[in-house]
């Protein structure tokens, strides 16, 4: 597999080989099919790549968590899809499991267990900052050292699994304008797109809850928001676009602002 002339190896191949990669990335559904988030997929890819890390995707192999199934209340699916991706898991002894999207996070590391999972669960984040931290990766200075930015906090990651200092450490490599809205940390807004809201028409209210969302995030006259969750993605691009500020504000993924940093 190859994105953007970055060699992406396929757990099947390597084991073909011989080879057992130390770290599984998991793509996850919107990884893999959605034309916004696969960009994030790129640029994580790049960054391992970067750090020469040893890892390796499931590729056509790899299939859905189960978490929106679950949300939605089909807990049949849901425990199908979980024990099938175990049953994968463990045909390769797989170990170690990288996550791009806090949905798939939260479930492999919270509820899998109840189904037999014994992998350990590593949030991309979480991975990069051990990185920065331990001097494999040096992201200053960078290009967008200037760049006002602002952290929009995924529900799946801060208030589910406590991650709030990982990401804001991050950013304050890549810039020395980081900006908080008036709701952070646990105290922060969901974006509107979670507990399988995403997939289901809005409720009756006075506003969506992603206009709510974005216009505390423009409150702030950062130029960036930055997001951490494939939900959070789309649901405050939207934002961005119904208050037609895209020629001015722009929402990237923090993987994607470290691509960047670098001019990898």
């Amino acid at each position: 597999m190859e994105l953007n002339k970055v060699e992406v190896p396929v757990m099947a191949d390597m084991f073909a080989k011989g080879i057992h990669p130390e770290y599984l990335f998991w793509v996850g559904c919107a990884g893999a099919f959605d034309d916004q988030y696969q960009k994030v997929t790129r640029a994580f890819a790049k960054i391992l790549t970067f750090l020469k890390v040893n890892y390796a995707v499931l590729g056509k192999e790899e299939s859905c968590t189960g978490d929106p199934a679950r949300r939605a209340g089909n807990e049949m699916l849901y425990q199908m899809q979980a024990l099938q991706n175990i049953e994968i898991f463990k045909k390769y002894g797989i170990r170690k499991v990288i996550t791009i999207c806090p949905h798939c996070y939260n479930i492999f590391k919270n509820e899998y267990p109840d189904l037999g999972a014994d992998f350990e669960v590593i949030n991309y984040l979480q991975f990069i900052d051990q990185c920065i931290l331990s001097g494999k990766l040096n992201l200053e200075p960078g290009v967008l050292t200037d760049v006002c930015i602002t952290y929009h906090d995924p529900c799946y990651l801060g208030r589910a699994n406590d991650i709030y200092i990982e990401p804001r450490s991050i950013l304050k490599k890549i810039t020395s304008n980081l900006v908080e809205m008036e709701r952070n940390k646990s105290f922060a807004m969901c974006c509107g797109g979670g507990g399988a809201q995403m997939f289901k028409e809005a409720e009756k209210g006075d506003k969506e809850v992603y206009i709510e969302r974005t216009e505390e995030a423009l409150r702030t006259d950062a130029k960036v928001i930055a997001t951490a969750c494939p939900f959070c993605m789309t649901m405050i691009t939207d934002g961005i676009k119904s208050k037609n500020r895209e020629n001015d504000v722009r929402n990237f993924d923090i993987a994607e602002l470290i691509v960047q940093s670098l001019n990898i």
